[in-house]
């Protein structure tokens, strides 16, 4: 069975460490503690005496001050595995973690699966193609030496790159290197652990580059053990939880997040509050816990990246960004169908096809595989039909030879709408409203991937309200944009209510539009 030595790299909240070593220890795994010799002495000294007659427990055999993005956070790491390597020999794996990190799944758990996966669980990507640096520092990190830290010493830091930079200082990535980056977080066989060791006393040169670089934590295990482990058996992902904002900043979990971090497909998850007293208490004890079932959805990041997103409506920070195209033509008109349930709008698109021959196109600014003609490749992807969507709009009408044309849209699409209602053309749209029943809305979510089919009750009941509240905001946000030619239809509503709106929507007879508008089967799930 898998035995695990924890490496543990921490600065505070000796009470939390010490009840984290107790913790893991218990179930018959091993704990290397490395506390930055930044902190308050009288902390360590309490972590030391706390677990002084823990066989299971040993220190790096030297503490160092630590850094945030310098060489410091790698040595204090060798140094902590190091020590493991040597205090206890029967561990299989070496798991990195943090004082904040706590585990999501039982010890059972995360033994059978290490059990199960005769592997390396490391974030390892290819540096200059992966796009895993979202800002900043990128080719710089590596061809320039960093001597000093950018938060502490702000000034010095950019002085240097800048002098440097001047005076083409640059320097060489070593030959047989191949760069890699990813999180930190990673867990390791020991066979790995002792090729990684090897390599450190062997490659000076890889070492003394890897000591000048900015952020190294982020790029030297995963390039070393990319380097000495064959790439069939690198699993390049993190069995560590973790989210990040917009801004680079690690995301943190709270009381009420204990059953959708269960639910998540990873051992463990960071960063913890030190206020979530409640969901710490939770989870030391799932730990010890034996024969839980785990229902693994997997929805942490669509959701978070969901909620968070609808917190960003009516925030601009820069231009729009799409592409700013010359008008569809001013004797051209764009009629757009808009509805959430996509099955009810393309019966309604059928029919109008059906009933009046003006060219139409379902989702195109939504689904991929929409059916569109070839247009020189300006069609292929979503994000190009999006930038470009003036010029693929005029390339449309030029297409069918049609001043008419008929599209769908998804209500969240309003930066779309009110692109083409500020267009010369004329643009008429159909607002469709339907009625949201619970299990639409369940269906809605695995669709969008807020929602698996593991996923639990208790996280769906809560999450409904929120989806339900987003489509009503959606729908608000058409109507508060007052726009010039907007009709609508109601589930709800009679038919001659939908007829005359679908007449002046088509600009057609009221009799051609009832025939269009009493199609029984247009509102059903």
């Amino acid at each position: 069975m898998a035995k695990i030595a924890y490496i543990l790299l921490c600065h505070k909240d000796p009470d939390a460490v010490i009840k984290q070593a107790e913790r893991l220890t218990a179930a018959g795994d091993y704990m290397t503690i490395h506390f930055d010799a930044n902190a308050d002495t009288a902390h360590f000294k309490q972590i030391k005496t706390a677990l002084n007659d823990n066989p299971s427990v040993t220190f790096a055999h030297r503490r160092i001050r630590c850094g945030w993005g310098e060489w410091s956070l790698v040595q204090a790491t060798l140094y902590a595995v190091e020590a493991a390597v040597d205090a206890f020999p029967r561990a299989t794996h070496f798991y990195m973690l943090s004082g904040d990190c706590m585990a999501i799944k039982t010890a059972e758990y995360v033994h059978s699966f290490l059990d199960d996966n005769d592997a390396d669980f490391i974030e390892s990507f290819d540096y200059f193609e992966s796009d895993w640096i979202k800002t900043g520092f990128k080719e710089e990190r590596l061809v320039y030496r960093h001597f000093f830290n950018e938060r502490t010493q702000k000034k010095r830091f950019y002085a240097s790159f800048q002098l440097q930079r001047r005076l083409g200082l640059t320097r060489k990535i070593p030959a047989d290197i191949d760069m890699m980056i990813g999180s930190q977080w990673w867990c390791l066989r020991r066979r790995t652990i002792e090729w990684v060791l090897n390599f450190t006393r062997e490659r000076r040169d890889v070492m003394r580059f890897f000591r000048g670089t900015w952020v190294p934590d982020e790029t030297f295990f995963q390039t070393v053990v990319r380097h000495v482990v064959p790439e069939n058996e690198i699993r390049s992902r993190t069995l560590t939880f973790l989210l990040f904002s917009d801004y680079g900043m690690p995301v943190t979990f709270y009381d009420d997040h204990y059953d959708l971090l269960l639910s998540q497909d990873f051992l463990f998850a960071r960063k913890i509050s030190p206020e979530a007293i409640d969901l710490k208490r939770r989870l030391g004890l799932l730990y010890a816990a034996q024969n839980v079932h785990f229902q693994i959805s997997n929805e942490g990041a669509s959701l978070f990246k969901f909620l968070t997103g609808r917190g960003r409506i009516g925030r601009r920070f820069a231009t729009r960004f799409w592409e700013t195209e010359s008008t569809l033509g001013r004797n051209r008109e764009l009629l757009i169908i808009i509805c959430k349930k996509w099955h009810v709008a393309k019966r309604m698109l059928e029919r109008i096809r059906q009933m009046t021959n003006v060219p139409t196109i379902e989702y195109l600014f939504n689904e991929e595989h929409s059916p569109l003609p070839d247009l020189g490749g300006i069609q292929t992807t979503l994000e190009k039909r999006t930038r470009h969507r003036r010029a693929l709009m005029r390339m449309l009408f030029d297409y069918y030879g049609t001043d008419r044309l008929i599209v769908c849209m998804d209500p969240g699409n309003i930066d779309l709408l009110q692109d083409f209602a500020e267009d010369r053309s004329i643009t008429r749209m159909l607002e469709i409203n339907c009625n949201f029943t619970k299990d639409y809305l369940v269906g809605h979510a695995m669709r969008v991937g807020l929602a698996g089919e593991q996923t639990g009750a208790e996280t769906i009941e809560r999450l409904l309200p929120t989806i339900r509240n987003d489509i009503v905001f959606e729908s608000d946000r058409i109507r508060d944009a007052d726009f010039e030619h907007l009709d609508r239809i109601e589930e709800s509503a009679d038919l001659e209510q939908n007829t005359r709106a679908l007449a002046r929507f088509l600009s057609v007879p009221e009799d051609k539009a009832r025939e269009i508008a009493e199609v029984d089967y247009l509102f059903a799930d």
